[in-house]
């Protein structure tokens, strides 16, 4: 799993920081700062998408590990439900459906006092690592 954990330059660029991740929860953290800003000065809706997909992309894929597979998205619905400009943000993903060919996550992304400031839904395709 370690490899999974941080996502390498993608995610280290994005800001999220995998603290837990099993193949029925993950949870990391997101410090938001002026480089997730738009223009405007708030953190920009794809700082959200991208920790939704990666969060249940690691977790999909820890499921399915064991069968020799790993999770691909294949549709990622995100609302951003509150601004932020900065801060620590933790995002939460657990699984809804577990199949044999596909999985369903759903994920949390909150401020520090638990207010929510976006939440998604990801559709997964469970792959062989032979491909």
């Amino acid at each position: 799993m370690a490899e999974l954990n941080n996502g390498g330059p993608f995610l280290a660029a994005a800001g999220l920081h995998v603290t837990e991740a099993t193949g029925q929860l993950v949870v990391g953290t997101i410090e938001l700062g002026p480089e997730h800003h738009t223009p405007w000065g708030v953190v920009h809706g794809g700082v959200y998408t991208t920790a939704v997909e990666s969060a249940a992309s690691i977790g999909a894929s820890a499921a399915v590990a064991d069968r020799g597979q790993f999770a691909v998205g294949v549709h990622n619905s995100t609302d951003f439900v509150r601004s932020a400009t900065g801060g620590t943000a933790t995002v939460r993903a657990v699984p809804v459906q577990q199949g044999r060919s596909q999985q369903l996550w759903d994920v949390t992304i909150t401020d520090a006092n638990g207010s929510l400031l976006a939440r998604g839904s990801l559709r997964l395709h469970n792959l062989d690592l032979r491909r």
